[in-house]
C-alpha cells in the first residue's frame, strides 16, 4: 500500500525512530512525537519528510494540536510511545500505584484518546491503518512485568475493538520481541543485552505487515520474518 502521511509516536529514539526512517525513506511524510524536543529534532534532522511535532501525548491539548496539524487525512498511525514503569521492575506486591497510573497513561489512555483525536483524518484515507505496539508480556506472565505487562494487554484488546468498530481500517496489535533499546535496558539494570536485536532490523516484519492486505489482528515480527505467509 502507499502511505502519504503517518504518525509516529515516541518517535525520538528506538523502534519509533527506525520506523520513521523507514517511513521517510520510502516517501511518507511522517509527523513525528516524542517528548524531548531537542533529541527528536536532532535525530530526525535531515530525514526527508519528516515533521518533528515535540510533545506529550498525555496531554489533551496536544493531542488536540496535533489533530490541526494533521488535517483532513492520516494513513497511517502508530502507538509506539509508551511507559515501562519503575525500574528494577517491581512485583504487585510492591508496585507503587502512582507509578502504574503512569504506566496506564501512557501506554493505554493516551492512545485511546489520540487515536479518537484522529478518526475523522483516518476516515479520510482510502486504506488507513492502526498500529499499536505489543510486546510478549500482553500474553505470558513474567516476574516484574505485571504493571508494563497489563497495560499492553489492555492496549492489545483496545485494538481488537477498534478493529470491529472500524470496518474500514486495517488495526494491528505488532509484537516486535525484544530489542536493544534504552527502554529495554532499563528493565534489565546492568545486564548486557547486546545480543537483542537492532530496532531498524525489526522494522521491515511490520513493512511487510503494512505492504500486505492482511486483516486485522495481532501479529509477531518473527512470524512475519520466518514463516513466508501471513496467514
Amino acid at each position: 500500500m502507499t502511505i502519504d502521511t503517518a504518525v509516529v509516536t515516541g518517535a525520538g529514539t528506538g523502534f519509533g525512530l527506525a520506523l520513521t526512517t523507514a517511513l521517510a525513506a520510502r516517501g511518507t511524510t511522517v509527523i513525528a512525537i516524542a517528548r524531548d524536543a531537542d533529541r527528536l529534532r536532532a535525530a530526525t534532522t535531515g530525514l526527508p519528510g519528516v515533521r518533528p511535532l515535540p510533545g506529550d501525548i498525555t496531554d489533551p491539548r496536544f493531542r488536540t494540536r496535533l489533530a490541526e496539524a494533521v488535517g483532513q487525512r492520516l494513513d497511517l498511525l502508530v502507538h509506539n510511545a509508551g511507559e515501562l514503569g519503575p525500574s528494577p521492575l517491581p512485583t504487585m506486591e510492591h508496585y507503587p500505584l502512582g507509578a502504574l497510573r503512569e504506566v496506564l497513561e501512557t501506554t493505554v489512555l493516551a492512545p485511546v484518546g489520540l487515536t479518537a483525536a484522529l478518526l475523522p483524518a483516518l476516515r479520510g484515507s482510502p486504506s488507513p491503518v492502526v498500529v499499536t505496539l505489543s510486546s510478549d508480556v500482553a500474553i505470558e506472565a513474567y516476574p516484574g512485568w505485571g504493571g508494563y505487562g497489563a497495560a499492553k494487554a489492555a492496549l492489545d484488546r483496545i485494538a481488537a475493538q477498534l478493529a470491529v468498530e472500524e470496518p474500514g481500517m486495517r488495526v494491528y496489535a505488532f509484537d516486535p520481541g525484544d530489542m536493544r533499546t534504552a527502554m529495554h535496558q532499563r528493565a534489565f539494570p546492568g545486564e548486557d543485552i547486546s545480543d537483542r536485536p537492532e530496532p531498524d532490523t525489526v522494522v521491515p516484519a511490520l513493512l511487510r505487515l503494512l505492504d500486505e492486505p492482511v486483516p486485522s489482528g495481532r501479529h509477531r515480527a518473527s512470524d512475519l520474518r520466518v514463516s513466508g505467509t501471513l496467514s
